[in-house]
């Protein structure tokens, strides 16, 4: 049977690779997309969207319980675990049912299969009624990533989960140990323990979000430990012990090793890249760590194979790869897009209080050499935070002394996974301090501190 040829191929259909197949489309190319689970990849149905959903039903449990202070009255308060997670997959499956649409919109052809690369140009897919071969001189690689294993922590879904299994949990924990505090493990710590489980945080590096600037980082920590979180920082989960009811933690700190017990444990330690199996090394593609080695381009030194998102270089973020996926279709299509810049992606946390980011950490810019000044504001002095009843937060902003370059924008606490955008647009303009300060912020809003933290780093602070 003569393989299907297309100009484009993609493989993975989550937001790199459905993003990247609708631009191609849009730009008159015909094209094929394979996916092997779900159409909107790990972010639609496993991570992101409905993460949010599960975190929505927290923070409105937490509000719950806060009734009286706003003069309102709420009593024998509970949730219905069952009923919180079928509205997260409620939420996942209707926009995983718009990814279908989207691509008979764009008359994309979706293949649902296993793919592998036998040949430069080809691609061949193991589906349910057999092999079907593709062709195309360009093929976009958007395979993602998986939740990373260590020996001896393995997931068994009973007592030892990934965020799949904390996705879907079977029963509420009691006592809850979560490996690794990244954007993933904070969320589900944060998630359980606002529904009352006892939880704890055991991160490798000395404190938790460490890709976070380390003033940001030690504030979320205070207002987790207050909301009786327990952190242990510098630590290393050894070995579990299983016997069901229970795990058996072996946590070393300071060289001494000790022994904490547990019924559920979260292993959330980082990702590795689904690029084996593919053929990838024997058309030359390099791999380091399980990630495809590209360049700004997203170009992997294969005439014709391109790598987006979580299976090449960070940061692993849905919104790089689809900014990644337009990127590429507009270079097939002949065009001269600009590069995706890393540092202009923001990182956001949906924990409680939130926590975003864009640019350099404070420490990061001084070891790259600036001269830097820096402002800070804290939500306590905002009237929109304060009638909100949210008073706990900071903003952070970072410029270089020299030229008034915004390098960096650090925040935690209400709502400041939105308001991070607004410092995104800011650096992708080159806006210097000037212009910023220039700006006239609407009040009553949260936005107004994004304002003062820049104020404030030129000693013009007006509110506190």
């Amino acid at each position: 049977m003569a393989a299907k040829s297309f100009d484009v191929i993609v493989i993975g259909a989550g937001p790199g690779g459905y993003v990247a197949a609708i631009r191609a489309a849009q730009l008159g190319k015909s094209v094929a997309i394979v996916e092997r689970e779900h159409l909107g990849g790990i972010c639609l149905n496993w991570g992101c969207i409905p993460t949010k959903a599960l975190l929505r039903s927290a923070e409105v449990f937490h509000l719950m319980h806060r009734a009286k202070e706003f003069g309102l009255k709420a009593e024998n308060i509970g949730y219905d675990l069952d009923a919180v997670v079928k509205r997260s997959r409620k939420v996942a499956g209707q926009l995983s049912g718009g990814i279908g649409h989207l691509m008979k919109k764009n008359k994309i052809t979706v293949v649902m299969g296993a793919a592998t690369l036998p040949a430069k140009g080809k691609v061949s897919v193991k589906t349910d009624k057999g092999t079907e071969e593709l062709s195309a001189p360009n093929i976009i690689l958007a395979t993602g990533a998986r939740a990373r294993e260590l020996p001896g922590l393995e997931a068994d879904g009973d007592l030892v989960w990934t965020y799949k299994h904390a996705l879907q949990p079977k029963r509420m924990p009691k006592k809850l140990l979560v490996i690794g505090s990244g954007a993933i493990g904070i969320e589900f710590a944060s998630f359980f323990n606002t529904l009352g489980a006892d939880v704890t945080v055991v991160e490798v590096m000395d404190r938790i979000l460490p890709v976070e600037d380390e003033e940001i980082s030690n504030f979320a920590r205070k207002q987790f430990e207050k909301q009786g979180m327990k952190i242990i920082a510098k630590a290393m989960v050894k070995k579990l012990d299983r016997a069901a009811p229970k795990v058996t933690a072996h946590i070393e700190r300071d060289g001494k090793t000790g022994t904490m017990e547990f019924d559920t444990v979260i292993s959330a330690v980082g990702i590795v890249a689904n690029t084996e199996g593919l053929g990838l090394e024997a058309l030359g593609a390099k791999i380091d760590r399980s990630f495809v080695v590209t360049d700004q381009y997203c170009r992997t030194g294969v005439e014709g194979l391109y790598v987006i998102g979580d299976a090449t270089n960070g940061p692993w973020l849905a919104h790089k790869a689809s900014h990644e996926g337009v990127m590429v279709a507009e270079l097939i299509a002949g065009g001269h897009p600009h590069a995706v810049d890393p540092s202009s992606i923001a990182g956001c946390t949906y924990c409680h209080p939130q926590v975003a980011s864009v640019g350099l950490t404070e420490a990061k810019a001084k070891e790259a050499g600036y001269q830097v000044k820096v402002g800070r504001f804290p939500f306590i002095g905002n009237g929109k935070a304060i009638a909100l009843g949210e008073p706990e937060g900071m903003i952070k902003t970072i410029f270089d002394a020299k030229t008034g370059e915004l390098l960096g924008a650090h925040m935690v606490g209400a709502e400041v996974t939105e308001l991070i955008q607004g410092y995104v647009v800011g650096r992708q303009l080159e806006t210097t301090e000037e212009d910023l300060m220039n700006t006239v912020f609407p009040h009553p809003t949260l936005s107004e501190m994004m304002h003062e933290s820049v104020l404030d780093a030129y000693g013009r602070a007006l509110h506190f």
